[in-house]
């Protein structure tokens, strides 16, 4: 029998989930890891882009149809900084727009960072007045970067790469390889504890 029953380890999580702890670990985290590469503590520039998890039956009602990447699931949308370190996370139906998100978004964003958010690169899914309105109310400008020729294969793009490879790193981590949660909280508290463990190990090499 385990040491440390299911039932208590689940409820911390929960207290700790509703509390914002990870949020707010990961933050310290990522103001430390910034200073080690002599950067601000706030950034001034993020990334906002979004990936569909493939929909398990514990995501239940939650999971839509992403016409454009022909999966059904949930949307994780993000933002992080030019170093790839996460600054907000936000958990929708796979059907919903990027560009329906930006207001709230925008508003973690500046929350996480005191309002130093000046900019933010993002896809051609983010266009339009009303994503750039919203943005704009929450004193961040959208800069949409587009490809400069017809994509063949890989294409590795100014700024957005940075959140790709973000994604990529998260994706490394078997509880986000799919949605497999009830609740949108619970899926994006495990992308905060993800993020803290990347963090943890990159400011340990730098500080090494």
């Amino acid at each position: 029998m385990s040491p440390f029953p299911y039932s208590a380890v689940y409820q911390q999580w929960r207290r700790w989930l509703a509390a914002g702890i990870f949020e707010d670990i990961a933050r310290d985290l990522r103001i430390l890891a910034r200073l080690l590469e002599n950067k601000n503590a706030q950034p001034s520039a993020a990334i906002m882009d979004s990936r569909t998890l493939q929909s398990t039956p514990e995501s239940g009602s939650r999971a839509g149809f992403d016409g454009h990447k022909k999966k059904k699931g949930s949307k994780v949308h993000i933002a992080v900084d030019t170093l790839g370190h996460l600054l907000a996370v936000l958990v929708t139906s796979a059907n919903e727009q990027d560009r329906a998100q930006v207001a709230e978004l925008a508003a973690k964003v500046q929350e996480a960072t005191g309002s130093h958010v000046e900019v933010a690169y993002v896809d051609q899914g983010y266009t339009g007045e009303a994503a750039s309105e919203a943005a704009a109310e929450a004193g961040i400008e959208l800069k949409v970067v587009k490809h400069t020729e017809a994509k063949r294969g890989f294409v590795l793009l100014p700024r957005r790469w940075v959140v790709e490879r973000t994604f990529g790193w998260v994706g490394r981590f078997r509880r986000l390889a799919r949605d497999y949660e009830r609740l949108p909280q619970t899926l994006e508290g495990w992308h905060w504890l993800a993020a803290i463990v990347l963090l943890l190990a990159k400011s340990l090499d730098k500080s090494a």
